[in-house]
């Protein structure tokens, strides 16, 4: 797995750990994971999305043919505005996830780097008489995410004018003479991207440190991806999985005409609701809770766990974990075991979670460090 754009050109950053994540190596925490995790919920946290690959699809018929491809609507997305998709194999079954991106003369595919090799061998076999090219730009053009109650706060500072935007709405700014482009994202908070030539990234990230943003990495951004009930394909998402039980209506629409796969989806929606659905589930106190634990309620397994993060709250530490539950009992409220280990059903995302005041997180990071 390769080093993303900033960790090359950062000499690791400071951070205290540094690991693979979603297909490349990235910072896992600068100081303290909870600290960080902290200033994404109540200040402005700033992160490496260097993970994430970047598609350029051009040619007269890249939007019929996307369109044809993948279950959202590519074909009346408006200039600048994005939609997220799943893209399937034709039985039904979830190839990747991605988002695309209405540039004018062009579409820009974004996703993991974990998937980019999957996703552009299925793009090349499905391109045949089309007038479609498409384009790898994962080494020019590399992202910074940021996050956070005071986002905005810190973007003005670090230079930039922010404009009213939707989720997913995408805008051509310059920067310090350097273009690039502002993403307003769809977490359910106030996340920002900043898509930027590769040269430039680590200008970007020391003048957003130097205008109030806490450096965070990919575990604080693992806990905050699960309290915000957003599933991970490979973790949360997979092949196995149907397209409807993932709970991800923001994937799929069903007036656009045929699609790869489309078929295996109509007919699940004809037939009424898929027996399973993605959800959250509540642990009171710090569980170690691991992938593909079952989920239990009345002596019957009802099913798995996918992801689970603990997180310091005011009144006591508590465990949010994501998965699989037969709907019948995936009813928020409703008491289930994970294991030995008794949780509650809970809506996503999760929400009401009161944050540990963060000095009081600097404080024990600060104990945690060797002299």
């Amino acid at each position: 797995m390769g080093n993303t754009a900033l960790q090359n050109r950062g000499e690791g950053l400071g951070a205290a750990g540094v690991g693979e994540y979603r297909g490349a190596t990235t910072a896992a925490r600068f100081s303290d994971r909870q600290a960080e995790f902290a200033a994404l919920r109540s200040g402005c946290g700033v992160y490496d999305l260097g993970f994430r690959a970047k598609i350029s699809l051009t040619g007269g018929d890249r939007v019929r043919w996307l369109n044809g491809m993948v279950t959202n609507n590519i074909r009346d997305l408006s200039l600048g505005q994005g939609a997220y998709a799943f893209l399937l194999n034709p039985q039904g079954h979830i190839l990747g996830d991605l988002y695309a991106y209405n540039r004018g003369e062009s579409i820009t595919v974004d996703t993991d780097c974990g998937q980019v090799e999957k996703i552009l061998a299925t793009f090349d076999h499905y391109i045949i008489m089309d007038n479609v090219e498409v384009a790898n730009l994962s080494e020019q053009l590399t992202t910074v995410g940021v996050s956070g109650p005071k986002t905005g706060e810190v973007l003005a500072a670090a230079g930039f004018q922010i404009p009213e935007m939707r989720a997913l709405q995408i805008k051509s700014v310059i920067w310090q003479g350097a273009e690039c482009t502002l993403v307003r994202g769809d977490y359910p908070d106030l996340s920002h991207e900043i898509w930027i030539a590769s040269d430039n990234v680590l200008q970007l990230w020391n003048a957003l440190l130097s205008a109030g943003a806490t450096p965070v990495g990919s575990e604080a951004l693992e806990m905050h991806r699960i309290v915000s009930g957003v599933p991970r394909y490979g973790v949360d998402i997979r092949e196995r999985d149907l397209p409807q039980e993932t709970e991800q209506a923001r994937a799929l629409n069903f007036n656009k005409g045929c699609y790869v796969g489309q078929e295996i989806v109509e007919r699940i929606r004809s037939r009424g609701a898929v027996h399973r659905k993605f959800t959250g589930f509540m642990v009171e106190g710090a569980s170690e809770i691991a992938a593909g634990a079952k989920i239990v309620a009345g002596e019957k397994e009802v099913g798995e766990i996918t992801s689970a993060a603990s997180l310091p709250l005011e009144g006591g530490d508590k465990t949010v974990a994501l998965g699989y539950i037969r709907r019948e009992v995936g009813v928020p409220g409703r008491e289930v075991a994970i294991g030995a280990t008794k949780a509650t059903v809970v809506q996503l995302p999760v929400a009401d979670l009161p944050v540990t005041d963060r000095t009081l997180l600097e404080e024990r990071s600060l104990e945690q460090r060797p002299a």
